[in-house]
C-alpha cells in the first residue's frame, strides 16, 4: 500500500501525545475520507489501521503501522511527503510473469503409443498445478519482493476512479477503464468501496487491516497471464452483483447477511482459476478432479480457495464460530451455483417458481436462492453489456478456450467443442452461447424482476447477437469472393503447368525420333497424360 500525501513539516523531536497512541489507529486525513466512505475524518478514530493525523495539531503527523516501512522527504521548506510501503510478504501468492517457468507444463503421467511399464512414456499429460500455491511452496522462490506492489495513489491519480465509482451502479460501467485507473487494483478498489457503501465494515466490526489484506490476497489469487478468468473478470462480475442487489425486488428484501455474502461470492467466485475448462481437469487426471470426484471441480476449488483466505486473513474470527461457518456454507453455495454445467436444474427450479407464483424473498432459503441466480447471471452477462465491452469480453473468453484448445492437440489428446480455433469463430461461439444459454436465463430473470435494467440487458443481447451475425455473414462473403479468385490463379498456374509439360514433351519426343526411340504417335497420349 502506497500513501501519498502533502503533509506540514514532522518535528521529529515532538513526543507522540498519548491520545494518539492510544487509538488502535486508522488512516484519518480529512483528503483521505472519501477513500474509506466516511463523511467525518473523525469517525475513523476507533478504526484498527495505520496512520493517524491530529487536525487540531497542524504541525505533527503520527504513524502506528505494522510492518511497515515509512520514508520521509522534505523536498521544501514547508512540505513534506510521506510513502508508506505496507506488504504482506509471507502470504504472497502472486505469480512472478518474468519467471521463465511454464507452470502449465508439471507433474505429467500417461504415455501415449506404450505399451510397456518399463519404457519411458514418449509424450506426457501435463497437470495443471495451482500457480500461486506452487510459488508459495517452493524453496527457489521464497523471499523474493514483489514486483508490482499495491498503490493507493494521490488524489491526482484516483480522482478519475472516485468518479467513476460514483456510478459504480450504472449497467455501461467500464472496467477496463477503472481497473486502468486503479493501477490494475480494480477489484480490491471496488469490493472495498462497496462493502464501505453498504455500511457492511462498520455492521460487522470487519478489521480494517484484515479486510485489505483479504482484498489483497483474492486479487493475487487470480492468474493475470489467463485472457479472461482472471481478477478483471471478478471485479466485471461484482459489479453486475452489485446493479442486481440494487433492483427493486432484491433492494428492500436483502439482509445485511445476504449483500455481504453477495459481494465476497461475486469478488471469489472463481478464485485461483487455472484457464481450463473442467472436462480438461478430468481428463489430465488433475488432482483436483479426483478430490472433488469429478463434481463442480473448478466450483468447490474456488470455493474452498475463499474460505482458506478468510480463515488465513482471520476476517471473520471475531465472530461467533457457528455464524461464521454458516457465511461459509452459503458463500460455497453462491459459488457453486455458477457450474455452467448445473445451469438447466437451477434455470428449470427457476422457471417453476415463477410459474407456481410461489417465491417469497421473505424466506430465507428463497432469497438465498435469488442470490444465487444473480451471481449466475452476473458471471455470464458479458452477451448483455454494450457492443464494445461485451466484444472485448467476447474476444477475450474465445481466446481462453483457444489456448486450452492448443495445449490439447499439442498434447494429442481430443479438442473440445469450440475450443478448435482453425474451426471456430468468435462470431460462431457467441451466437451459439447466446442462444442456447444467456437468452434463456436472463429471460427467466426478466419474468421475475422486469425493470428498466432487465429491458437493457436484453436489448444489449439483442443487439449483440445481431452484429455477430452481420460480422459472420461478411466473413462468409468475403471468403466466397476469395474462392473465385483463387480457382483462376489455380486455373492459370495449371494452363501455364500444362504449356511447360507439353513443350518439354515434344522436347522428348524429337530427341526419342532421332535417336530411333519413341514414335510422334505416342506424343499425344504423353501430352494428355501429363
Amino acid at each position: 500500500m502506497e500513501v501519498c500525501y502533502q503533509l506540514p513539516v514532522l518535528p521529529l523531536d515532538r513526543p507522540v501525545p498519548k491520545h494518539v497512541l492510544s487509538r488502535r489507529g486508522a488512516i484519518s486525513f480529512s483528503s483521505s475520507s472519501s477513500l474509506f466512505g466516511a463523511p467525518d475524518p473523525r469517525q475513523l478514530s476507533q478504526r484498527r489501521g495505520a496512520i493517524s493525523y491530529d487536525s487540531s495539531d497542524q504541525t505533527a503527523l503520527y504513524i502506528r503501522m505494522l510492518g511497515a516501512c515509512v520514508v520521509f522527504k522534505q523536498p521544501f521548506a514547508r512540505d513534506v511527503r510521506v510513502r508508506s510501503q505496507v506488504g504482506f510478504e509471507p502470504e504472497r501468492r502472486i505469480s512472478h510473469p518474468y519467471l521463465c517457468i511454464d507452470f502449465r507444463t508439471l507433474h505429467t503421467r500417461l504415455g501415449y503409443g506404450s505399451t510397456s511399464a518399463s519404457t519411458a512414456p514418449e509424450r506426457r499429460v501435463h497437470r495443471l498445478l495451482s500457480f500461486q500455491r506452487y510459488l508459495h511452496s517452493s524453496r527457489l522462490l521464497r523471499g523474493i519482493p514483489q514486483q508490482i506492489p499495491l498503490h493507493i495513489l494521490d488524489e491526482d491519480y484516483t480522482g478519475q476512479a472516485k468518479c467513476m465509482l460514483e456510478k459504480v451502479g450504472n449497467w455501461n460501467f467500464d472496467i477496463f477503464l477503472f481497473d486502468r485507473l486503479t493501477n490494475g487494483n480494480g477489484l480490491i478498489s471496488l469490493t472495498f468501496h462497496l462493502l464501505n457503501q453498504y455500511g457492511l465494515v462498520e455492521l460487522f466490526q470487519l478489521d480494517i487491516v484484515k479486510l485489505w489484506r483479504f482484498l489483497v490476497m483474492v486479487q493475487e489469487d487470480y492468474h493475470s497471464d489467463n485472457p479472461y478468468h482472471n481478477a478483471v473478470h471478478a471485479a466485471d462480475v461484482t459489479q453486475a452483483m452489485y446493479c442486481y442487489m440494487r433492483e427493486p425486488m432484491l433492494a428492500k428484501s436483502l439482509t445485511s447477511c445476504d449483500i455481504i455474502l453477495g459481494i465476497l461470492a461475486a469478488a471469489t467466485h472463481d478464485l485461483d482459476h487455472p484457464g481450463v475448462n473442467q472436462p480438461f481437469l478430468i481428463k489430465t487426471d488433475h488432482y483436483l478432479a479426483t478430490l472433488y470426484r469429478n463434481t463442480s471441480v473448478l466450483e468447490n476449488h474456488h470455493w474452498k480457495s475463499a474460505v482458506g483466505l478468510l480463515r488465513e486473513t482471520g476476517l471473520f474470527s471475531h465472530l461467533p464460530a457457528e455464524d461464521s461457518l454458516n457465511m461459509e456454507r452459503e458463500l460455497g453455495s453462491l459459488i457453486l451455483a455458477t457450474d455452467i454445467s448445473r445451469q438447466n436444474d437451477y434455470l428449470s427450479r427457476f422457471r417453476r417458481h415463477l410459474d407456481q407464483e410461489n417465491l417469497c424473498l421473505s424466506n430465507a432459503s428463497h432469497r438465498h436462492f435469488i442470490l444465487q441466480m444473480a451471481l449466475k447471471c452476473a458471471d455470464i452477462c458479458n452477451p448483455c453489456r454494450p457492443w464494445e465491452l461485451s466484444k472485448r469480453w467476447s474476444e477475450k473468453v474465445t481466446e481462453e478456450f483457444f489456448e486450452q484448445g492448443d495445449i490439447e492437440k499439442k498434447h494429442r489428446l481430443e479438442v473440445s467443442p469450440l475450443f478448435d480455433r482453425e474451426i471456430n469463430t468468435v462470431g460462431n461461439i457467441q451466437i451459439g452461447f447466446m442462444t442456447y444459454v444467456a437468452e434463456p436465463l436472463f429471460a427467466e430473470w426478466t419474468r421475475f424482476s422486469d425493470t428498466r435494467l432487465s429491458q437493457t440487458m436484453l436489448g444489449h443481447m439483442g443487439l449483440n447477437k445481431a452484429s455477430w451475425v452481420g460480422l459472420q455473414q461478411e466473413q462468409t462473403s468475403v471468403s466466397k469472393e476469395a474462392e473465385p479468385s483463387s480457382a483462376a490463379a489455380a486455373d492459370s498456374e495449371g494452363a501455364a503447368a500444362g504449356a511447360a509439360a507439353g513443350a518439354a514433351a515434344r522436347r522428348d519426343s524429337t530427341t526419342a525420333t532421332a535417336a530411333g526411340g519413341t514414335s510422334s504417335k505416342e506424343i499425344p497420349q504423353g501430352s494428355k497424360e501429363s
